[in-house]
């Protein structure tokens, strides 16, 4: 079993930035792909990003890129999240992913087995 626990999010104002860190732990891979996904009020579940397992590759939602940039480190067993002039529009639950038999970027929420519990985000007008 593997349990994922985020941690960062909170209220910010439109503009600002916020990092959000996941840490894995249990039976852990390093060899496994790690995403972000998020769920607005009213709205499914949809896909922030990933990032390979060996941190050399990173696959993000279009409307996204630019401004969200993943990253991890292994030896700590953590995925972070960092969130750069955010909107309104970002507010929503963000949940870390984690893929035990994939080790590319995807964003195919099939491919990921364990989830977080969630962090929520909030940001102002």
């Amino acid at each position: 079993q593997v349990q994922l626990v985020e941690s960062g999010g909170g209220l910010v104002q439109a503009g600002g930035s916020l990092r959000l860190s996941c840490a894995a732990s249990g039976r852990t891979s390093s060899r496994s792909v790690m995403g972000w996904f998020r769920r607005a009020p009213g709205k499914e579940r949809e896909f922030v990003g990933s990032i390979n397992w060996s941190g050399s590759s990173t696959l993000y939602a279009t409307s996204l890129k630019g401004r969200f940039t993943i990253s991890r480190d292994n030896a700590k067993n953590t995925v972070n999240l960092r969130m750069n002039s955010l909107k309104p529009e970002d507010t929503a639950v963000y949940y870390c992913a984690l893929g035990t038999f994939q080790t590319i970027a995807t964003m195919t929420e099939d491919a990921y087995d364990y989830w977080g519990q969630g962090t929520q985000v909030t940001v102002s007008s």
